[in-house]
């Protein structure tokens, strides 16, 4: 039964289909505002979450702002990767420079830093080596560039051995690292250089001689239980004093823009399914029309044995049909949209249909259908046949 009503809910679409084209507009309009909407804001939440995991999410930054008299010194950072939940500990030294190589030249974001910062950050090595113990003690004026600077500066990836001025003092390339974008590089842009830390306090007046600022990583990948050690051990340091620094947990950014992307997609999509509304009012309309057309149709059907809950069940699939057909070519336009948008911005962000969405849509639509679609049903069934019958419109 509920085929042969899907075949007259059919029937009775292609017999009037700029009536019933017109009468899906109304779920095509609310299905492509929401999948569109939601989609977007998704594809653009998950490209700026994979940008700040890019950053680094297994590491916790601090910064002292207020020592109180009582610098922290390089050599006690070593207490700091005694603690079984800290795994390693880089301090950090920036400063921006002028960077030369013969007639090329171009700003320099220059870190000061010791060997720990390699795996920290997660540095991949394209030639040479990193930074060493010997270049720390030492105070070696050593640099390891980015790649992007290598191409840049010198026009090609081969400088091992060669020599980068900053700000007019030699420093000798021992190292070439994959170009990475960091949280460092996004605060300090221009070509990237590693160089010793002891270096850097040496030889630029800006860089602080004592620890101001330190990236540390997590023993295993309780990055919270990193942060907590990190912090009791800071309180014991700077005398209880909660002023004197501050921690940034990496990893609770990405958590926070997940939850901005999650909360703006379903605002966003609640606004849109209030569109599938007026949809929905425009199918109850059309099939209250409809009822009244082919009266004398539900008035034959009774009359040769059709019950009230077929005649019912004829007009609810044919509700459901139409809201189901509306919904489909919304998200295939929907899909359509995304692809040009997706074209339009090139590499800049991938946008894509988003499966959840899309489910979202075709369960609005079959509860619109149902919801609008249950009062035309039940008063053509509620009609008596022989007033159907006598009916003349």
């Amino acid at each position: 039964m509920v085929w042969q009503c899907i075949k007259m809910a059919w029937k009775a679409i292609v017999s009037n289909r700029m009536r019933a084209f017109l009468t899906m507009l109304g779920i095509i309009v609310g299905v492509l505002a929401l999948v569109v909407l939601v989609s977007l804001v998704t594809s653009a939440g998950d490209a700026v979450t994979e940008q700040v995991e890019g950053l680094g999410t297994d590491m916790i930054r601090v910064s002292i702002t207020n020592d109180g008299g009582r610098p922290l010194r390089f050599e006690e950072l070593s207490a700091f990767m005694e603690h079984e939940d800290i795994g390693a500990v880089a301090p950090l030294g920036q400063v921006t420079v002028r960077a030369r190589h013969g007639s090329e030249s171009g700003r320099a974001a220059v870190t000061g830093t010791t060997p720990t910062y390699y795996h920290i950050s997660g540095l991949n090595l394209v030639a040479g080596r990193f930074l060493q113990s010997a270049d720390i003690q030492n105070n070696i004026a050593v640099a390891v560039i980015a790649e992007n600077a290598a191409e840049t500066l010198f026009g090609t990836p081969d400088v091992i051995g060669a020599t980068l001025s900053l700000d007019g003092r030699p420093f000798q390339i021992v190292g070439v690292v994959e170009d990475q974008e960091t949280l460092t590089s996004l605060l300090m842009p221009g070509h990237t250089v590693y160089i010793p830390i002891t270096t850097a306090t040496r030889l630029f007046e800006t860089v602080s001689g004592n620890v101001t600022t330190m990236l540390a990583s997590a023993a295993d990948t309780d990055m919270n239980a990193a942060e907590d050690a990190m912090r009791d051990m800071l309180m014991n340091r700077f005398r209880r004093d909660e002023d004197a620094f501050s921690i940034f947990n990496q990893s609770l950014m990405a958590d926070a823009m997940e939850d901005i992307t999650s909360m703006l997609a379903n605002l966003l999509g609640g606004v849109a399914a209030i569109s599938l509304l007026v949809g929905g009012i425009g199918i109850m309309n059309i099939m209250l029309v409809s009822v009244t057309e082919r009266t004398k149709e539900i008035g034959v059907r009774k009359a040769i044995g059709a019950g009230r809950w077929s005649i019912m069940l004829q007009f609810l699939i044919e509700a459901l049909v139409i809201c189901l057909i509306g919904c489909a070519i919304g998200v295939v336009v929907s899909w359509g949209i995304l692809q040009v948008v997706s074209a339009l911005v090139g590499d800049l962000m991938n946008f894509y249909l988003a499966p959840g969405v899309v489910s979202f849509a075709v369960v609005c639509s079959v509860i619109i259908g149902l919801i609008f679609g249950l009062y035309p049903a039940n008063k053509a069934a509620r009609k008596r046949p022989i007033e159907a019958l006598r009916y003349e419109g």
